[in-house]
């Protein structure tokens, strides 16, 4: 990490956790060791524990999964924390970061409601600028982000890259625009949960240069590992220090963090990426089927998994889903979606069954 950055960005860390230390663990304090008494563990393992590992605690950060996400996501092992899923980077930004009853978290809905959940659950102030829908799909406004951002006291500004649902991209130079403007102010948090089957790259780059920027990534999607829970967070050193110190001591089960390394090893990156290539080629022929059907008034273009859908009666085409036994997301309660349904992209088999139940439904109308 450069050296050169500007200390600006601690400054927005929570005055009263700025001395904070944390937690330490015992694992974290000790490594190494033949006979092991510090932990309070289990002397034998669990008869149900068939390798007899699981008596002991996990490695805080386990370093060889670190180094293998850091490879992989293009930056420097100290600049990255392992979470429980993008959703605890979430929650430990704005603990750390946002003074309860002070501070704000921005969003733009339609967008991923984690950000809104941490905001309620840490008491933090919540303000709203709603993409814009235009010919080419929804788009953030960056200049009312930034204006509203600065006016109203905003520690963290959340934009999700491909959107979640509404599957548009942000300008990599444009955020890191935004960042500058708001460096000393805010915390620029990208969440690029959908980035791998995007035609737009990855903004970490921009981490080094940009102090004030946090990347989200997570293996749940196109590394199809949603159940090992395996997230993290991409920032300045400084930045994920402090997250660090506001963790639970041991965030990631050695299990979960032993298949991830698996998933990340030459053989299974090239299996996976042969996975996206399919999701890309789905996504293209299945929204050319949807934007056929009577019944659909709009398909989004989307860079994530899925695709966002307007219907004539989107209760009516969740429920014949539901009966064909497709389960899609039902978005009418988000704003500005309420006659729209999002569809993750399965295998062409189960995209093929989606579509069928669909046409079953227009005959029937």
């Amino acid at each position: 990490m450069s050296t050169t950055l500007s200390s600006d960005v601690m400054q927005l860390l929570r005055e009263d956790l700025r001395d904070f230390a944390g937690y330490r663990s015992a694992r974290s304090e000790t490594s190494a060791g033949t006979v092991w008494l510090n932990a309070n563990e289990a002397a034998r393992a669990n008869q149900a524990d068939s390798g007899g590992s699981l008596r002991r605690y996990p490695s805080p950060q386990p370093e060889p999964l670190r180094n293998a996400l850091a490879e992989l996501y293009g930056c420097a092992p100290e600049s990255l924390l392992i979470g429980r899923g993008s959703d605890e980077a979430i929650d430990l930004l704005v603990r750390a970061f946002c003074r309860p009853g002070i501070d704000a978290v921005l969003v733009t809905p339609p967008v991923f409601g984690m950000y809104a959940v941490g905001a309620r659950l840490h008491g933090a102030r919540l303000l709203e600028v709603p993409l814009h829908e235009g010919a080419d799909g929804f788009r953030a406004d960056l200049g009312d982000i930034a204006e509203i951002a600065l006016t109203q006291a905003a520690k963290l500004v959340f934009l999700c890259s491909p959107g979640n649902p509404a599957g548009g991209v942000l300008s990599i130079e444009e955020v890191l625009g935004l960042a500058r403007r708001l460096s000393g102010h805010a915390l620029v948090v990208i969440d690029e949960a959908y980035v791998e089957f995007a035609d737009a790259g990855s903004i970490v780059a921009g981490v080094a240069s940009q102090s004030n920027v946090v990347v989200l990534r997570t293996l749940s999607k196109a590394h199809a590992l949603a159940a090992a829970r395996i997230g993290c967070a991409i920032a300045d050193a400084r930045v994920i220090e402090a997250l660090r110190r506001c963790q639970a001591p041991y965030p990631v089960p050695a299990p979960s963090a032993a298949l991830a390394l698996s998933a990340l090893q030459a053989d299974a990156l090239a299996a996976t990426a042969a996975v996206i290539d399919e999701v890309r080629r789905e996504r293209t022929r299945v929204a050319a089927r949807l934007a056929g059907l009577m019944e659909v008034r709009r398909v989004y273009p989307s860079q994530g998994n899925f695709l966002l859908v307007r219907f004539h009666d989107a209760g009516a085409a969740f429920e014949g889903l539901l009966a064909a036994g497709v389960v899609v997301r039902d978005m009418r309660a988000m704003p500005q979606l309420g006659d729209a349904l999002r569809i993750t992209i399965g295998t062409p088999e189960q995209n093929d069954a989606m579509l069928a139940a669909l046409r079953r439904i227009e005959v029937a109308a």
